[in-house]
């Protein structure tokens, strides 16, 4: 959706143009967009017939830039993915969420440890997007909904600094990982014993 966005935005454009505009949006770091993608994204939306290729030109001894444009095609994808992301809510991959789901391979003293070093970690973003907020850059050179943004992004921030700081007191509690009744299975191996033959959700 980003690529298709801004060629609709910026078009006729180079892809070079696409990704330094990515680049200064830092769309690499909160929308998953790579900037070694970006070329094959706009050659793979090209063969689907979202992207029209206007023209390739070289100059000197640079490599070649092909100009592309929106399709009518392109137009209507672009409008079905940006209202599909404005009215529903989707749940997106965090890599911590999978790393936290495995907490009893953890030592307990480990675990509380690094969920106070993340609660850091965010808390530093949170005061770098709040000086952000009250800087000239942003409000001199950025569009008004970017600030909303930052905004949205300091209060998931704030929102995660506070639950690590309380998932980390109760894991330092000593608090069972198991539900009530099985507080003395031993390990993995006695929590699958008790497991029901077909988990909830299994096919």
């Amino acid at each position: 959706m980003m690529i298709l966005g801004l060629v609709k935005w910026m078009q006729p454009v180079h892809g070079y143009d696409v990704r330094r505009e990515l680049l200064s949006w830092n769309a690499d770091k909160w929308a998953n967009v790579q900037p070694g993608s970006i070329y094959h994204a706009l050659r793979k939306l090209a063969e689907e017939g979202l992207l029209h290729a206007v023209a390739t030109e070289q100059v000197g001894g640079r490599p070649a830039r092909t100009t592309y444009e929106v399709t009518p095609k392109g137009e209507d994808e672009f409008d079905r993915l940006l209202r599909g992301h404005w009215w529903n809510v989707e749940d997106t991959a965090d890599p911590f969420a999978a790393a936290f789901s495995f907490l009893p391979a953890m030592p307990r003293e480990e675990a509380a440890a690094a969920l106070r070093n993340r609660a850091i970690q965010l808390r530093a973003r949170v005061d770098w997007m709040r000086a952000s907020l009250d800087s000239n850059w942003l409000r001199e050179t950025k569009p008004v909904h970017v600030g909303w943004m930052f905004e949205l992004w300091s209060a998931r921030a704030e929102a995660e600094v506070a639950w690590c700081e309380r998932i980390a007191e109760r894991i330092e509690s000593g608090v069972s990982y198991l539900p009530a009744g099985l507080e003395r299975a031993e390990g993995w191996s006695g929590w699958q014993e008790r497991l029901p033959d077909r988990p909830f959700g299994a096919e």
